[in-house]
This record gives C-alpha cells, structure tokens and sequence, in this order.
C-alpha cells in the first residue's frame, strides 16, 4: 500500500492512497467462495450453486461489500501510519477501477488539532458542595402531595392556588378574540401560566360572576392573536376550585410502594432520591465550572468545520423534534446555533485531549452504577439496562458522559480548587 499525504487547510488533509488490484480481487474471490457455501436458491442443492450463477445474483453487491471493507480497513491503516486522527468520517473519491495493477482513491478529511500539554494547575475552581436537610424532605413530600391533590368547589372568592375555569372575549383596535362567541380558559392562580393583567382580575371571583376590564397582553402571551395588544376583556367565571392535599396516611404511602416501616420508610427513600439527584447536580454543576475555565485558559483554539457544523445541525434538530412534541412547528436554522456548537466542540476537544493525555479512561463500574441510576426512575429498571446493553449508541453516550465527570474531577483535583457551600434549593436550580 502506498500513501501520500497533502496539507488541504489548517486542519484539511488529502489522502491518496494506492492498494495493490489482486488484493481487491482476492476478497472478491474469497467472499464469492462463501456465498456458494452458505446462499440458498430455489433449485439447487445447499453448497452446490454454480459459481456463473453467484456471480450473476450476487456479484455486484459483492464487489461493492468488498470495495467498501477495503477502503475502510485501508484507510484505517494509512491514518495510523501516517499519525493522523480524522476528527470526522472521510469524503472518499475512487473508480474502483484497477490502473497498473493497483487501486486509487483519495481520502480528504479534517484532524484535531494538536493542543499541546494540557496544563490545569493553574485553573481556579469552585466546586459546589451541598447536603439535603430534613426540611429538603419535608419539601419534596409536599410536592408529592401537591402532585396528587384533588380539586373541590370553593366556597369563596378565587385566591392563589384555585383552579379557575373563565371564559372570555377581548376587544381591541381593529380586532375581535375569539371572532365568535368566547374563549373557554382554565388557570391555576399564581403559576404564571397566563398573564398577570389577566389574572390580576380572576382573584376574589366565584362562580357565575360576569365583569369587563381592560388588559394588555404580553408580547409572548400564549394566544398569537392577543401578544402585544391592549384590549376591552369580557370575562364569565365558570367554576372556581380550591386544591384538595391527600391526607399522609397509609393510603398515601401504598402509592409510593411502601408497605411497611411507614412514615419513616418513606423518608428514608424520599431522602435517598433527593441525594441520587443531588449528586447528579453537583456533578453537572463542577462539570460546567470546569469547562467554562478550560475554555476560557484555550482561546482561539483552531476546530473543524465540519464538527461545528455537525454539531449545530444536531442542536437544530433537537428544537425542532421539542417544538413537534409541544405540538408546534418550526424550521431551525442550524446557523443560529453556531456559536454554541463551536463551544460545546471546544469543551469536548478540551475533555478529551486531557483524557488521552493523562490515561482517563471510563470506569466500568462508575458506568455501570450510573446506568443503574437511570434505570431507577423507570418502572422497569432491567428493561432499561437491557436497552442500553443492546444498543451500542446509547452506552457509547453513557461511557462518554462518565467519561467527562471523571475528567471533571481530575481537573478539579489538580487545580486549585476551593469549595463553595450551596443550599439544596440552589444546587437543584437548573443549570
């Protein structure tokens, strides 16, 4: 095999690469061979289909399995020799046709760059550090009532907390919502889901009562139709709830699975989840402190092109199947994520050249216990572990995810790292 390499750009190299005919040829022979072993064909015995006939039914595709397994293994080989790492899969150029005796094609491809010893200690870090206290469980068993409240007629004005069905009609400039009749609405006072020109005229409503007032909707008001607009509102009270919280007794428990040890077994596991989540925040939240600095300490890093745009059409996509799951739809441009493609290729970059640099590698049972905390929150835990286990995607994503909390905290051992107390509440917020 003969290869030559050719600078195309900062990070663009051109592959040629030479393979001797007869090595095709004799892949084709050898996968031909098989095929008459093993295919099955009305007519014939197993094992005794003419050659003519497999090279008929089957010999262009064949050829082309072959050509395929050739270039791979071949380029494969001419990047290890020539010490290049390809950052993407390579554009292959060929005729498949022998020209004296050999195969050419041309390979062109974008590497990573080289980063040169990558240095930590000078990195200043904070590492978020937090515990779950009693009143953090007593938090989350009122959200698990919450969760499973009922609703019941109020025998009162509305007040925050109630649930409220209205209906109304809004009139304006050159404009009428809806253009018939009235809009059928239903809000729970004080969670923001609508705005608050409207809701500030629901509290201390009951049932039946009928009034106008005059709002002005927000320009990201959840009805296109009234955004950014002053109107005359016509509103009809329809019912008016108060939440009704399970009271904590056996009932409630059996719900969460527990059968015996009550109320303190119940907080136990309470408190085990809290702290499985915890863990999980404060690994995420070193992760992003570690990045930020790393990314900051390298800039100016030269990436490939074909990454960030690889990676910006990734993060497009995944608006795009978000807005179709909320019932909307919209074309993302992966130019507007541009930017923070070519932030999260920098970090990934960064991660892994400290990993390779200083032999990190994904702990199998850090992988494993981790699997074993996703499945947790399924109902079927081993049917998650079996689909990650039968999926290679989905565990390569996994080890690549241990992979980074571990190279987190390297880093966060080796630089000079303070830690930083933080409250439950503030470690969950989102990050």
């Amino acid at each position: 095999m003969q290869v030559s390499v050719e600078n195309v750009g900062a990070l663009e190299r051109k592959l040629t690469v030479r393979i001797p005919a007869e090595a095709y040829e004799s892949q084709v022979r050898s996968r031909l061979a098989e095929a008459g072993r093993s295919v099955r064909l009305k007519g014939f015995r197993p094992g005794k289909v003419p050659a003519k006939v497999i090279e008929q039914r089957f010999g262009a595709q064949i050829r082309g399995e072959a050509m395929s397994e050739l270039l791979r293994t071949s380029f494969q080989q001419a990047v290890d020799e020539q010490k290049l790492r390809p950052a993407l899969a390579p554009s292959i150029s060929t005729t498949g046709q022998p020209v004296d005796g050999q195969i050419e094609y041309t390979a062109t491809f974008e590497v990573l760059p080289e980063l040169g010893k990558i240095d930590v200690a000078g990195l200043a870090i904070s590492k978020p550090h937090a515990s779950v206290e009693e009143v953090d469980v007593d938090n989350m068993i009122d959200t698990l009532r919450q969760q499973r409240r009922s609703w019941v007629p109020a025998e009162r004005g509305a007040q925050n907390g109630d649930m409220v069905l209205f209906e109304f009609a809004a009139k304006g400039d050159g404009f009428s919502y809806p253009t018939d009749g009235m809009e059928r609405v239903g809000t729970i006072l004080g969670s923001a889901s609508l705005s608050n020109g409207m809701e500030q005229h629901l509290v201390g409503r009951k049932d039946g009562d009928e009034f106008e007032a005059d709002v002005s909707f927000p320009a990201d008001f959840r009805l296109p139709a009234l955004q950014g607009k002053d109107a005359h509102v016509t509103f009809k009270i329809v019912k008016v709830q108060e939440a009704k919280l399970p009271e904590l007794n056996d009932a409630f428990l059996k719900l969460f699975g527990i059968g015996e040890g009550g109320m303190d077994k119940f907080r136990a596991e309470v408190r085990a989840n809290l702290e499985r989540e915890l863990t999980g925040m404060l690994g995420m939240r070193l992760k992003n402190e570690v990045l930020d600095k790393l990314i900051a300490a390298h800039p100016g890093i030269e990436l490939p092109k074909g990454m960030i745009d690889a990676e910006a059409q990734a993060l497009a996509r995944q608006q795009q199947m978000q807005a179709q799951q909320q019932g909307r739809s919209i074309e993302a441009d992966p130019a507007a994520f541009q930017d923070i493609a070519r932030r999260r290729v920098t970090a990934g970059m960064l991660i892994g050249e400290i990993a390779r640099q200083n032999g990190i590698r994904p702990d199998s049972r850090r992988v494993a216990e981790t699997l074993a905390s996703i499945a947790s929150t399924y109902e079927e835990p081993q049917q998650v572990v079996e689909l990650y286990q039968r999926d290679p995607q989905l565990m390569t994503g996994l080890q690549n995810r241990v992979l980074e909390d571990q190279v987190a905290e390297w880093v966060a051992a080796n630089a000079k790292t303070t830690e930083q107390q933080i409250t439950f509440s503030e470690a969950m917020r989102p990050v």
